[in-house]
């Protein structure tokens, strides 16, 4: 089996959103051992709709389709698929009391222009959606089977795990099983030279390497006539992987950095307090993503200009003027000025040139110094280091609270001192 996908929205046309659902669903079926043979993006337009879908229908025996299942006169894949199917849309009536029953737990008021959300072409199946109004459809074309999901991502990815993966698991007879480890602190080919002939291609596992915005993930999918035979070759080579790479290793799947640092400051009993300048903030959003991160997270300043250095966490002004704002002294005095007025067991500071503008030729765009303070027996312990980031503001900023929670777990794996 082969697959296509395609996304409908002229905002993705348009390039006024990024498609984030077809390289999703590409990695969902790529772990499923279903190769994807293309991406397709078509806007809001009936024909355009149903010509791709005829197309794509000729040529492999999977199609996805995501978006354009909304109530607005703009969402028209229903009415595409019926016109590639050949057929006219009806209006089911178990379809639209899920979605009536949707409102009404929702205690919101159903519009009658969600009726037409409840139209499926001829001999189509409906998909249930509990996590919105839109349900999904399961269509034949010629020799393909046609899934349509929403366009939201929360509601496509449910929707896909709930209606398609069992069904394609069925079909294979092989039991497909993927782990993601995420790692941070090397580069993807110096991760790919540790890993070595666990990359070898015609292995399985299958073990590869993506890279995002810092983080290096190694991707391992097993595969086997068995569950036992296939979870017993994952855990396998994921213990290998392991055993080469060791700290560089933060979690697995979905797991983030602060997600990480969180468990390791909830084993040690200790409190976190952050200082930054250039991230804005970033850190400590980053930190309060996690749900019971006020168990160890105390709080943070953002202290962006000069003055609020000094008032709030007591930097010399002398020392600014000296060294300059980004710079060693300056990254230490936040990080022991925030530890002290904190009252926590560490604290982190960040001060930076983000850029666009500011850079100079001893502290260019992308400069940023890292400060990690903890309770010494003669006062704080600091330890800094200085980065030099490449990209754009946003990966300067991404890439440096990154590095900055990264310093920390590695500091609390080594016992907890700076």
């Amino acid at each position: 089996m082969h697959a296509f996908i395609i996304g409908i929205g002229d905002e993705l046309t348009l390039g006024q959103t990024v498609d984030t659902n077809s390289p999703w669903l590409s990695e969902q079926l790529t772990a499923l051992g279903i190769p994807v043979l293309g991406h397709l993006i078509v806007p809001d337009d009936r024909a355009a709709t149903a010509a791709a879908v005829r197309q794509a229908a000729a040529t492999t025996e999977l199609v996805l389709v995501t978006g354009g299942l909304g109530p607005t006169q703009d969402d028209l894949t229903r009415d595409a698929l019926a016109d590639a199917a050949g057929v006219p849309l009806e209006e089911r009536t178990d379809a639209l009391a899920a979605v009536a029953t949707w409102f009404k737990q929702h205690q919101r008021t159903m519009s009658a222009s969600n009726r037409v959300q409840a139209l499926c072409p001829r001999g189509a199946d409906w998909l249930d959606n509990d996590c919105g109004t839109a349900p999904g459809l399961r269509v034949r074309i010629g020799q393909a089977t046609v899934y349509a999901f929403p366009g939201v991502p929360r509601e496509m990815k449910a929707m896909f795990l709930r209606h398609l993966v069992p069904t394609l698991a069925a079909q294979s007879g092989r039991v497909i099983l993927t782990r993601t480890i995420r790692t941070f602190g090397e580069g993807e080919s110096q991760i790919g030279e540790r890993l070595g002939d666990l990359m070898r291609r015609g292995r399985n596992p299958v073990v590869g390497t993506t890279v995002s915005l810092g983080v290096v993930s190694v991707r391992v999918r097993s595969e086997a006539s068995t569950l036992a035979e296939a979870e017993a070759a994952l855990q396998a080579t994921v213990a290998d992987i392991q055993a080469r790479l060791g700290n560089l290793i933060y979690g697995a799947d979905d797991d983030t950095l602060a997600r990480a640092v969180g468990r390791l400051m909830k084993e040690r009993d200790m409190t976190l307090v952050t200082a930054e300048s250039c991230t804005g903030g970033g850190v400590a959003a980053q930190i309060t993503d996690i749900p019971g991160s006020s168990d160890w997270f105390r709080g943070g300043w953002v202290v962006y200009t000069n003055a609020l250095k000094t008032s709030a966490l007591g930097v010399p002004v002398k020392l600014i003027e000296k060294d300059g704002a980004v710079s060693e002294p300056v990254a230490r005095a936040m990080a022991t000025g925030a530890l002290e007025r904190g009252g926590a067991d560490c604290a982190l500071a960040l001060t930076g040139v983000a850029g666009p503008d500011g850079g100079t030729a001893d502290k260019p765009v992308g400069t940023v110094w890292i400060a990690l303070a903890v309770p010494g027996a003669g006062g704080p312990a600091v330890t800094a280091q200085r980065v030099l980031f490449p990209g754009d503001r946003a990966a300067v900023r991404d890439r440096a609270g990154k590095t900055a929670l990264n310093m920390l777990r590695q500091a609390l794996l080594r016992g907890g001192g700076a």
